[in-house]
């Protein structure tokens, strides 16, 4: 993240996004495959590390990552060896922005869920951040009940953010600047998509 500042002097804290072009791989169309989508390759890969069967199908390139997205009516055809850029999106539109968010281990129930913990008085001692009771015998049948809201592995999600604004487009460097936090570490795969 960095911040930009606009023509008044106003700042905004923004996400740099590498958006390097990606390309078309297949075109699958409803009297084909019984639905019509656009695959998408991107980023790239050592050839050693490709089976047959993909450097046939991707005809020599070496995409690292492959993404299928599905048309409706209002998506536009592209054939194969098109290349997607920035330059479809605009400055102060509105995206969704979906990646897999950090991982943080297991968690307990204070940090994973927001509990309060117990009463730091009258004789408790080791009950700061325990989760208390959880329901046992007459609410649940005598068995943990589903969906009980207790300490596990938090996070490593994924997660769409939506209505964040482009801010800028820098085309030179293939870079797009979003408004606020995207979810994710540094280097994450992050999907873009217009309203």
């Amino acid at each position: 993240m960095t911040q930009i500042f606009d023509e008044v002097g106003k700042s905004f804290a923004v996400t740099v996004l590498s958006a390097t072009p990606s390309k078309i791989t297949q075109v699958k169309t409803i009297t084909r495959d019984g639905y019509k989508a656009h695959q998408i390759g991107f980023g790239e890969k050592k050839e050693k590390n490709i089976n047959k069967a993909l450097t046939g199908h991707l005809k020599g390139e070496k995409f690292a990552h492959m993404k299928e997205y599905r048309l409706d009516e209002r998506d536009t055809e592209m054939n194969v060896g098109d290349v997607i850029d920035s330059s479809i999106f605009k400055e102060g539109e509105k995206v969704t922005v979906t990646a897999i968010s950090k991982g943080r281990g297991f968690q307990g129930v204070v940090k994973r869920h927001g509990f309060g913990g117990g009463r730091r008085s009258h004789g408790q001692k080791h009950s700061e951040r325990e989760p208390g009771s959880i329901g046992g015998g007459a609410r649940a049948g005598g068995r943990v009940a589903k969906g009980m809201r207790m300490a596990g592995r938090m996070g490593n999600d994924r997660v769409t953010f939506k209505n964040l604004k482009i801010m800028k487009i820098l085309p030179e460097t293939n870079e797009i600047l979003i408004m606020g936090a995207v979810p994710g570490r540094r280097g994450t795969l992050v999907e873009i998509k217009s309203k």
